[in-house]
């Protein structure tokens, strides 16, 4: 059970989150929102409320919101389907509703196009809007609720051969100072054994009631970044005993940890990008759709906290990637608008038909790439089992 809640609990609320934007800032612009969706396809449960139906849709993933659109078929079919004069009858029928809900004709100052720029703007950056509120908002919560969370220095295990080994650490023994210098948190004695490749230091330990003092030099060792950069760091050879402490927060701590840790983590995903595009890291690193289920499940197994900051998360992730100049993506529709407004007249529509082909390629790509990448892990996952 948890293998199918987990994955739908996250991208179901990332996704539908970043449709509600699209959809409250199309009512604020008085654009005409005939459907929206929690989930994809058709829909199996449906009621309507004002001009509006709502359903649950078959596919439980996610969301979509139908606007009234003169352009862009395309895109509503990813996002839904555009209305048109002759769009199926709605089950939902009223002789003095527009289409597809009845006979009347849309209101031509209800089509997206028929709004000045800023609205149009507004609409298509709502959705990246609220991917940033949610993740500052769940990482806020996250803070809140569970405090600040720190793994205590006490060592674990020790690596033979390796230089803890060789000074004479042992299981058991507490750091608590590094070159004269108190510690507290493992995130400290890291730092500090991370910055000191081949350097020796000193490390202060308690062992049973009494004080120990042992030097080593860590071993120089390349490792991958967060972004897929390489870079040099010390390493002694010990693992650290899974004792979390927390410490209760105040409401501005709160919020003041929720805020660095979000732009932490928007600042990872451009990081990344730019080394993708740079080719620092390979595409052979990227994760679709079977890595992010994974992902959930062993969060939701983790605990609560862990599964709530992989919300976090891919909902700034989403927000990011979707900022991208690519066609049918936000960032793309946000850079055509701009052109048109620049050029001071529409496009020819062979323009926008070829600019909407080629994000179409551009994501057809990006997915066939993400799924080829999940099914060779699984794939090697069950060979090297």
């Amino acid at each position: 059970m948890l293998s199918w809640l987990a994955p739908l609990l996250v991208l179901g609320l990332v996704i539908f989150v970043h449709e509600l934007g699209h959809f409250l800032a199309a009512k604020w612009a008085g654009v005409y929102a005939p459907r929206f969706s929690l989930g994809w396809g058709t829909p199996l449960v449906s009621f309507r409320r004002g001009e509006t139906e709502y359903a649950l849709s078959w596919l439980p993933i996610g969301g979509y919101v139908r606007m009234a659109s003169k352009e862009d078929e395309t895109a509503a079919v990813l996002e839904g389907g555009a209305e048109a004069p002759e769009a199926e009858k709605s089950k939902h029928w009223d002789e003095e509703s527009m289409i597809p809900h009845g006979p009347k004709p849309i209101h031509a100052d209800r089509w997206f196009e028929s709004k000045r720029l800023v609205p149009r703007l507004v609409i298509l950056l709502a959705g990246v809007f609220m991917n940033v509120v949610l993740a500052l908002t769940v990482t806020t919560g996250v803070v809140g609720w569970y405090g600040k969370g720190y793994l205590t220095p006490v060592i674990d295990t020790v690596v033979a051969g390796k230089p803890a080994a060789l000074a004479g650490m042992q299981t058991g023994d507490s750091v608590v100072a590094i070159d004269g210098k108190p510690v507290t948190r493992w995130d400290e004695v890291l730092d500090a054994v991370s910055a000191a490749p081949g350097k020796a230091i000193t490390i202060g330990v308690v062992r049973g009631i009494g004080r120990e003092t042992v030097v080593m030099t860590p071993e120089a060792q390349e490792v991958a970044t967060a972004t897929g950069e390489k870079r040099v760091v010390g390493r002694i050879g010990v693992g650290v005993r899974q004792n979390i402490v927390r410490e209760p927060v105040t409401a501005g701590e709160a919020v003041r940890g929720g805020w660095t840790l979000t732009w932490a983590m928007a600042g990872n995903v451009v990081k990344t990008l730019g080394n993708l595009f740079s080719g620092q890291v390979s595409v052979s690193q990227l994760g679709g759709p079977v890595e992010i289920a994974r992902s959930s499940v062993a969060a939701a197994q983790t605990g609560g906290e862990s599964l709530w900051m992989l919300i976090a998360f891919l909902s700034i992730n989403l927000a990011v990637l979707n900022l991208l100049p690519i066609p049918l993506l936000d960032g793309g529709q946000i850079l055509l608008q701009v052109a048109e407004s620049v050029w001071r007249k529409p496009f020819h529509p062979m323009v926008k038909e070829w600019y909407a082909r080629i994000g179409l390629v551009a994501i057809g790509a990006l997915f066939l790439t993400v799924t080829f990448n999940d099914l060779k892990r699984l794939v090697m996952g069950w060979i090297g089992g």
